[in-house]
């Protein structure tokens, strides 16, 4: 069997490429008022994103272990790759290392850099080397040339969620005396950094997209959007891009999820742009 690839709710994932890929995927917490959620299990409120003294949490050992146990007896021994968000911006992979510790090195765990669908985009990397039949170790090097080389974009239009966040690199901590920005934000060296600030949310999109646009300038991409609680804006943006870049070999939208939705707040909207992904199907 092939080897089986294991990642987080925090990648993103449409179920229809999940059940292609055969990838598990560990929940992340979060908790309000005494109530513990499991995103992607549990129905968790939609204005969960605006709610005061939310926490968010990583994905658990007990969990990481069963999903790391389930994984192996499917691969029938051919292993695991675990694809996780930073490790600066969650405890989930040095939980998942702990975890992995208890196979024996029969799961290798990969630290993506990044957070939300490029963390997916990573582990569709690994699957699809895993059912062309790579082995544990051409698996995790597809995982690691994938967040290698992934770029995310995200626009935001209400600092407030981003402010209370902590998630933002200490370079960052402008946007607390800042009046009336509107940030683009990207991933570096696996932090949440301000790469632009604008004075209007248009501005910073249309910025955002030209960025999105020179990225992919000669290459096949994969693209993905993503965005929290703002389909129509999403889909704007993938309209936007389908006519200006002409090497789309897939599109992927989502939303960004309740615990991610939580730090960016109602209105963020981004760009993810894969490189080395053969064609998707997402039903």
């Amino acid at each position: 069997m092939p080897v089986v690839v294991v990642t987080d709710s925090s990648a993103r994932l449409p179920k229809s490429l999940v059940e292609q890929y055969r990838i598990k995927q560990v929940p992340l917490h979060l908790t309000v008022d005494g109530v513990d959620y499991r995103e992607g299990i549990d129905d968790i409120p939609d204005d969960i994103v605006v709610t005061p003294d939310v926490t968010t949490s990583g994905a658990i050992p007990k969990d990481l272990e069963t999903a790391f146990g389930e994984a192996i007896e499917e691969s029938e021994g051919d292993g695991v790759v675990a694809v996780h968000m930073s490790r600066r911006l969650s405890g989930t992979w040095s939980a998942a290392r702990l975890a992995a510790e208890q196979y024996s090195g029969q799961v290798r765990v990969v630290d993506s850099r990044s957070v939300g669908l490029a963390v997916g985009f990573a582990a569709i990397a690994a699957a699809q080397a895993a059912a062309a039949g790579g082995d544990r170790d051409r698996v995790y090097e597809e995982a690691i040339r994938e967040s290698a080389t992934v770029e995310s974009l995200l626009a935001v239009q209400n600092l407030d969620n981003l402010r209370n966040s902590g998630r933002m690199s200490a370079a960052s901590k402008l946007l607390g005396s800042a009046l009336s920005i509107k940030p683009i934000l990207h991933t570096v060296d696996g932090s949440l950094v301000l790469r632009e600030r604008h004075r209007t949310f248009s501005k910073a999109l249309a910025k955002m997209l030209d960025a999105a646009v020179e990225v992919s300038e000669g290459t096949e991409i994969t693209l993905g959007i993503q965005h929290c609680q703002a389909p129509d804006l999403a889909e704007e943006v993938r309209t936007t891009l389908s006519e200006r870049i002409r090497k789309i070999t897939s599109t992927v939208v989502v939303d960004l999820g309740p615990i991610l939705g939580c730090h960016v707040g109602r209105g963020a909207v981004g760009v993810v742009i894969g490189s080395r992904l053969e064609p998707l199907t997402v039903v």
